[in-house]
């Protein structure tokens, strides 16, 4: 059985889609059975990568979305709008939608999927999440059987390579930064990328899939990597950590059988050298699920780029075109499609349970150290390490690591300390893994 597809979108990750497409030589038979029937484009005069006739190419988006010869529409323009409306109006013109629009999916997903089911119809997202790794499919099928426990990865290429450069050549961020820009791995304006907003979006995508239920966007947590520098590099790596960028959704440790409570959040992180996501690298992802009965499996490939990306959404293509034609064909798939309906329950952040290192500049006098412990201990804040890194002048660099407290008691110690006259500031509190 043949089917049609209305590609919208011929940017880099639409260019790869189509190179695959046009070349199946070695390549799964059910390739064979794939045709483009319309191109999206915003300018027919463009030069191109990929040659196509010009009767496949159009600038009416919308003609495609509701064209009856079209089965499968894949949405590759990004932005929300008019890809959201785009995808709306695809489903209510009964056909199936693969894409790589992590924030429209992040977003919307109530209103599209709710669309989707009710129409019959498919809506593919492998490429939202970890460009070129399989970690949508895994989740929904391969690790079905699992009760998921932790979905932690490296999501964002981008802050990973800002980092890695950070640690190895002992620069501050605006440095790395703008060769990342002149290289092409970061926008012009970073600010998703270097916010945590694009992790978010990704996070909330693998925790509605791992967890089983819808997650409100507004709820994640997310923190940047704007305010790490080259000493807390430093530092970290003189503790024996790295600092990463980590998308984390767990279940909470106040959760019980009636309350089920997640905790989902983006913030850099100091990891362990000895983990497993401590040595990934450069513009490389990598996605740590943890279940039961399963234990850890961990995903890493490339994060991005025309080839990764457009693996994932082909791949989509064909997950959709080998099920419709199966005997079952009329039938929506239950390990294909998103069918959960209620919210998850996320836990607030001051509750979260974890690890803290914090830096602090004071005055280089006898009795600051003891006086810092004194209030952490007040708060219930247990310390790990207290030391004086360095002294600049009159004034000193101390670092604090503490041992798994609650964030709100970490939090009140810090909001007593900075009123305290031998503080001058607080320059870095990162969680540690």
């Amino acid at each position: 059985m043949a089917f049609k597809i209305g590609l919208l979108g011929l940017g880099t990750v639409g260019t790869g889609t189509v190179q695959i497409l046009l070349d199946t030589n070695g390549r799964h038979p059910l390739l064979q059975g794939l045709s483009l029937h319309r191109v999206g484009v915003r300018s027919l005069s463009k030069p191109r990568q990929v040659e196509l006739p010009e009767t496949l190419l159009t600038t009416d988006l919308e003609e495609i979305v509701t064209d009856p010869n079209v089965d499968i529409v894949v949405e590759l323009i990004g932005g929300l709008e008019p890809a959201r409306s785009l995808i709306l109006k695809a489903i209510s013109h009964g056909k199936h939608v693969v894409t790589a629009n992590k924030a429209v999916i992040s977003r919307y997903a109530d209103e599209i999927f709710t669309a989707a089911n009710e129409k019959g119809v498919y809506v593919m997202l492998e490429a939202a999440v970890g460009g070129g790794i399989p970690v949508i499919q895994p989740l929904k099928q391969s690790l079905g059987a699992n009760r998921i426990h932790r979905i932690m990865g490296i999501v964002n290429g981008t802050t990973n390579y800002i980092l890695t450069r950070m640690q190895l050549e002992g620069v501050d961020f605006s440095e790395v930064l703008a060769i990342a820009q002149e290289l092409g791995y970061a926008e012009a304006d970073p600010t998703a990328d270097v916010d945590g907003l694009d992790a978010a979006d990704k996070i909330a995508i693998l925790a509605s899939l791992g967890f089983g239920g819808r997650i409100k966007l507004s709820e994640v947590y997310c923190e940047g990597i704007r305010n790490i520098n080259a000493s807390d590099i430093s530092y970290a790596d003189r503790l024996g950590f790295v600092i990463k960028l980590l998308a984390i959704a767990s279940r909470d440790s106040q959760a019980t059988a009636e309350n089920d409570l997640l905790s989902i959040r983006v913030h850099p992180t100091l990891v362990p050298k000895a983990h497993p996501l401590a040595s990934i690298n450069d513009v490389y992802n990598a996605i740590l699920i943890e279940g039961e009965p399963i234990g850890q499996v961990m995903f890493f490939g490339p994060g991005a780029g025309a080839g990764p990306t457009a693996s994932a959404v082909v791949s989509d293509i064909l997950n959709i075109a080998a099920v419709l034609n199966s005997p079952l064909s009329g039938e929506v798939h239950p390990l294909m499609s998103c069918t959960h309906q209620h919210y998850c329950n996320l836990a607030p952040m001051e509750d979260l349970i974890t690890r803290f290192y914090a830096r602090f500049i004071t005055q280089d006098e006898s009795g600051v150290i003891g006086k810092l412990g004194t209030c952490f201990g007040n708060h219930d804040v247990s310390i790990e390490s207290i030391v004086q890194i360095d002294t600049h002048g009159e004034l000193a660099e101390i670092v604090v690591v503490t041992h798994d407290v609650r964030e709100g008691n970490f939090r009140q110690a810090l909001d007593e300390i900075q009123s305290f006259n031998v503080v001058n500031r607080i320059p870095s509190i990162l969680r540690v893994l």
